[in-house]
């Protein structure tokens, strides 16, 4: 599945997601456990030990996608 945002786009599986960022060409992955999301502020954080990245997502639609695609919280 592919979520465009205003960044790039999210392309997620089963059990991870790329972010693939418009400026600079970087896309960032991460495994669906180490996934969080903090729903008032729109943001899917990554956090796997010495790896930690933040996206700010555009609106809640987007975060309850994810959420039932990667079957976080």
């Amino acid at each position: 599945m592919v979520i465009e945002f205003s960044k790039g786009r999210l392309i997620l599986t089963n059990n991870e997601i790329q972010a693939k960022l418009n400026q600079g060409q970087v896309t960032f992955y991460a495994m669906a456990e180490d996934l969080k999301v903090i729903s008032d502020a729109l943001l899917l954080v990554a956090d796997a030990g010495a790896v930690r990245w933040t996206l700010t997502l555009d609106n809640r639609e987007q975060l309850d996608v994810i959420i039932e695609q990667l079957q976080l919280i």
